[in-house]
């Protein structure tokens, strides 16, 4: 069967398509059927069925005799090291863990909080987690104190996991001291740490608080896994809320199951036993589907990254780990890839090393740009999807589901809406647009399995923030359009739409038409305040490395192609150059925060930003061009 005919299969029967899905799960007692809707329009899935993620993602894999099969490949130029960790040697771990975490205290519905950099130990303490049926919740390592201690009021958790350091190119991150910090500000205490303690810096250990990770397991009895409920939450993972204060995303467990089992197969294409790289962290929702899970449930090899796309040592790092563990996919975000690009936009690396294993590269986290979509398919000859999900979703909402059925690509789409996702453009009115039109991207209730059912803690929160808006439907904050053929473009976020003298234009859209500029390595397009039009917009633009030209002569061409590809009505007529983009740890540029800045607005600095000091230069650049007077 085609993409068509998968597609229209769940469109007429969604209740017998996700049972059938189910059925690649292991049960201890499968659910009656999928959908709950008795609360709509807060749904669930396979609530009824008993179930445990651990046993699913490591334990029956050793059943069926695959236990010598690698489970997790290290990778960390970082510390000029890798390791490898078989299904078997992960169950072993994974299960003293589990126990010494038992022997403390921790069980069912409890929360633990996870706070680790690119190491192992990060999914076995998931994995651990998952196996006694505590609910984890991982913040990305190295946060900020005050950020950590908002996350711990939140979750309350029983027990806190930490490594005693994160590494950065040229430096360690010092956790313990920003955990204690953050513990002393919480208003609530965990009972206890367990401290994982590097080689690169050990740790002063509170005593009668912290556990030493290996310590506090000695002489324990491992721990079985323990049946859960499907609508018993997984875990819950914080996203950046408008208001400021963070959203804890909750995910259920069968459908969590069931719903990454299902596309590692039909939309990554992926056999049991083949390596998976997703280049996150575990810190973000791509790391906790795609590093963690997904792979381990379906049988695959998953490959942890410590280290960056350029800087650790070169932009060939990717190439190299490619090569040497015979990747069969990777997934990575566009950011990555412009970091390649700019460092080296010939593409010399890729020359060096044997690709051979590389059948595809998924792109997501941020829009690809169709530029940077033609670099890597001409560097790596391999198709190069785009897909489009998000934290709350836990995976693609639209795609190219390569093990279905590869669709032609079309630069600047992410293809078209998955199984389950009921995807409309729709208009101020909640009407659904015709093609080719720009609004607010809705996606039809109930949302599928594995998606957020509700917020931990803040159930009002969770109907306001998506539900509201336009009723019978979940609003992704997402602006964009679908053309004649189904395929959905994501221009922008929805405030990132700007009005120029009554006219709705996409950011995304300039930004395409800015990286289309050979001289361009990255760009980002912001809409600041105008007396005359409401909003104007303005370009930002890294160049290549080794550019040499005049920036004042690629601003007036830059402006120039937009003009001629977009219209005089974009009114695009100010850019600047600039060393790099202010951007998220997970790589989103931080376009709402450079427009306050340029509008002199009081912004609140992002926890996720990955260097402040960036702001400070874009600042300077807005002063150029007579902005940011504040």
């Amino acid at each position: 069967m085609g993409y068509r005919d998968v597609y229209a299969a769940w469109q007429a029967d969604p209740e017998g398509f996700w049972m059938q899905a189910a059925a690649a799960i292991d049960w201890v007692r499968p659910p009656s059927r999928a959908l709950f809707a008795a609360r709509a329009p807060l749904y669930e899935w396979f609530s009824d069925g008993l179930v445990n993620t651990c046993w699913n993602a490591v334990d029956r894999h050793v059943a069926a005799g695959r236990g010598d099969q690698a489970a997790i490949i290290h990778d960390s130029p970082l510390t000029h090291s890798t390791r490898t960790i078989t299904y078997a040697e992960l169950q072993a771990r994974v299960a003293s863990l589990a126990g010494a975490l038992a022997a403390q205290g921790v069980g069912k519905g409890d929360r633990v909080l996870i706070y680790m950099p690119m190491v192992p130990e990060a999914l076995e303490a998931m994995l651990a987690c998952a196996r006694l049926g505590a609910i984890h919740s991982v913040v990305f390592g190295g946060f900020a104190a005050n950020e950590l201690a908002v996350r711990i009021d939140d979750a309350t958790p029983r027990a806190i996991i930490a490594a005693s350091c994160g590494l950065e190119p040229g430096r360690v991150v010092h956790y313990k001291p920003l955990l204690d910090s953050a513990i002393d500000m919480a208003a609530h205490k965990p009972v206890f740490c367990v401290i994982l303690q590097r080689e690169q810096e050990v740790a002063q250990l509170t005593e009668g608080r912290d556990l030493d990770w290996h310590a506090f397991q000695y002489g324990v009895t491992p721990a079985d896994c323990v049946p859960v409920e499907g609508n018993h939450p997984a875990y819950i993972l914080y996203t950046s809320g408008t208001t400021g204060a963070p959203k804890g995303v909750v995910r259920p467990t069968g459908g969590h199951l069931v719903a990454l089992d299902w596309t590692m197969g039909a939309i990554y294409d992926m056999k049991p036993g083949e390596v998976f790289w997703a280049a996150s962290d575990v810190g973000w929702v791509v790391g906790h589907s795609y590093i963690c899970y997904a792979p381990l449930i379906h049988g695959n090899t998953t490959l942890v990254f410590e280290g960056k796309p350029v800087g650790t040592p070169d932009a060939g790092t990717f190439w190299r780990v490619i090569a040497d563990h015979k990747v069969a996919t990777l997934f990575t975000a566009p950011t990555a890839f412009r970091a390649i690009k700019r460092d080296d936009p010939e593409g010399r690396l890729v020359g060096r090393y044997d690709l051979s294993s590389l059948r595809a590269l998924f792109l997501a986290g941020e829009r690809a740009d169709p530029d940077t979509i033609r670099w890597a398919e001409e560097k790596l000859a391999v198709p190069v999807i785009d897909h489009w999900w998000q934290t709350e979703t836990g995976y693609t909402i639209a795609g190219n589901p390569l093990g279905i059925e590869m669709l032609p690509v079309k630069p600047g789409s992410p293809t078209v809406p998955m199984p389950g996702y009921d995807v409309q453009v729709l208009g101020e009115d909640g009407q659904p647009l015709g093609p080719g039109q720009l609004g607010a991207i809705a996606i039809r209730l109930p949302l599928p399995p594995g998606t957020l059912p509700t917020l931990w803690n803040a159930e009002d929160r969770f109907v306001k923030s998506y539900l509201t808006t336009f009723p019978g439907w979940y609003e992704t904050g997402d602006a964009g359009m679908k053309d004649e053929d189904g395929y959905l473009y994501i221009m922008a976020r929805t405030d990132d739409v700007i009005n120029v003298a009554g006219h709705r234009l996409s950011t995304g859209a300039m930004e395409e038409v800015l990286a289309g500029h050979p001289d361009v390595a990255e760009c980002a397009v912001i809409g600041v305040a105008d007396d005359l039009k409401g909003q104007v917009p303005m370009g930002f633009l890294c160049l290549n490395k080794g550019c040499t030209r005049d920036h004042a002569a690629i601003v007036r061409e830059v402006v120039s192609r937009v003009r001629g590809e977009i219209g005089p009505v974009a009114a695009f007529k100010l850019a600047v150059v600039v060393e790099r983009l202010p951007k998220t740890r997970s790589g989103k540029i931080l376009r709402a925060t450079m427009a306050k800045i340029a509008d002199g607005q009081e912004f609140r600095m992002p926890a996720t930003i990955d260097d402040p000091a960036i702001l400070d230069e874009i600042r300077l650049a807005l002063r150029t061009l007579g902005y940011a007077q504040g």
